[in-house]
């Protein structure tokens, strides 16, 4: 059994094409990701397959030249762009006798990096802990008979195995019950906000589109902005005053999304996109010099949906008009409601525009809320006539 270490530093990544039409751009993410996560790439396999290996993904012609680079590169991880089964994997640690990592596995390691809070922190955990939950066979055999210690023995006829999948389960429960109760007490908080008419307005977007740099811009604050993959994991709010409206909102900078977002981190955090489902508005930010933004703005309304956030309002935010030939603008819809705005969060330019977008959303926000109030006044009125007139 070869020795996993606790970071390879040098990495053989590994593609496959399947015949999709996004490939290119998986693979130059993939390429990110492992920057993010700080590795040093040292080779590339690529391939084309109809269909994947049951018992090394890659087929054995394949996994044998992965195995050749791994040597000659002197590398001590490989990651493939893809996810991978339990067995799967272990097949391919036994073959390459180094540590390998699916695509899910290697955003874990990022999320686990850029976590700051105890909230970020404990979802990591928890995203990590159901990962890893239908690995522990990989490489276990070393435990099958259950090791000695008070507190560590089993059941009878418990394995080591047994044991520590018994324990990953009730660390689980555990970490969901800690975010069960901040999840509660951020409900308190958002009802409170609703009580004082405070509108809340979350930043969303595929990752590195600059969310935290027009977070930054809009609110005057200091949160962490860098030219990498997640450079933002814990979710940052601040206060935002509308003076044209005599309206403050609160602003939101979550985490940015990906193609194939694993689904463990969507389900671990849920509670911090909660926030997203219940905004008031959306401002989806969008990276207008890259190619790939049709794209990556598909994404990122799947996941909206998939976190039921699909029917919250939405403003596009076409964001780096400093790297294309777009002029700062504003698009609006059939309704006349500003739709889109272009702008760079970076130089400041256009930002005047988005700012008008929020004034904007925020009087019609106040103007239903008046007119509810109204239809509202004039029901009971018309309730309180109709009582009175049938005692008569």
């Amino acid at each position: 059994m070869f020795d996993r270490p606790e970071r390879g530093a040098a990495v053989v990544l590994v593609s496959l094409d399947f015949g999709l039409p996004d490939y290119a751009e998986g693979l130059n993410e993939l390429n990110l990701l492992a920057g993010s996560a700080g590795l040093q790439v040292v080779g590339l396999v690529e391939g084309k397959r109809a269909k994947p290996d049951a018992r090394l993904f890659a087929g054995s012609g394949k996994a044998d030249e992965i195995g050749h680079v791994v040597r000659d590169a002197g590398a001590t991880l490989v990651i493939f762009n893809h996810e991978l089964s339990p067995v799967q994997e272990r097949n391919l640690e036994r073959l390459l006798q180094c540590r390998v990592l699916d695509r899910t596995a290697l955003i874990l390691d990022i999320f686990a990096l850029r976590a700051r809070s105890n909230e970020g922190k404990l979802q990591v955990e928890l995203a990590q802990l159901r990962h890893y939950a239908t690995r522990l066979v990989r490489g276990w055999s070393h435990l099958e008979r259950q090791k000695g210690g008070i507190g560590m023995r089993g059941g009878p006829g418990e394995s080591q195995l047994e044991l520590d999948r018994r324990m990953l389960l009730s660390k689980i429960k555990t970490i969901e019950g800690r975010l069960e109760k901040l999840s509660r007490s951020r409900a308190v908080q958002r009802k409170s906000r609703q009580r004082g008419g405070v509108l809340s307005v979350s930043l969303v977007g595929y990752t590195n589109a600059g969310k935290s740099t027009l977070f930054n811009t809009l609110t005057h604050a200091d949160a962490y902005a860098a030219d990498q993959l997640f450079a933002t994991l814990d979710t940052t709010s601040r206060k935002l005053w509308l003076p044209e409206a005599g309206q403050q909102i609160v602003l939101s900078d979550t985490v940015g999304f990906i193609t194939r977002l694993p689904h463990t981190l969507v389900a671990a955090f849920e509670a911090t996109l909660e926030e997203t489902a219940r905004a008031d508005l959306l401002l989806h930010v969008v990276d207008s010099a890259s190619p790939n933004r049709e794209q990556q703005m598909e994404e990122v309304d799947k996941v909206l949906l998939e976190i039921g956030a699909e029917h919250v309002p939405q403003i596009r935010v076409m964001n780096k008009v400093d790297l294309t030939d777009a002029e700062p603008q504003v698009a609006r819809d059939e309704y006349g409601k500003i739709a889109a705005v272009w702008l760079s969060a970076k130089t400041g330019t256009g930002v005047e525009l988005l700012r008008e977008a929020l004034t904007e959303f925020a009087r019609d926000q106040q103007h239903e809320i008046q007119l509810l109030a109204t239809q509202n006044a004039e029901l009971s009125q018309s309730y309180v006539e109709t009582n009175q007139n049938g005692l008569e």
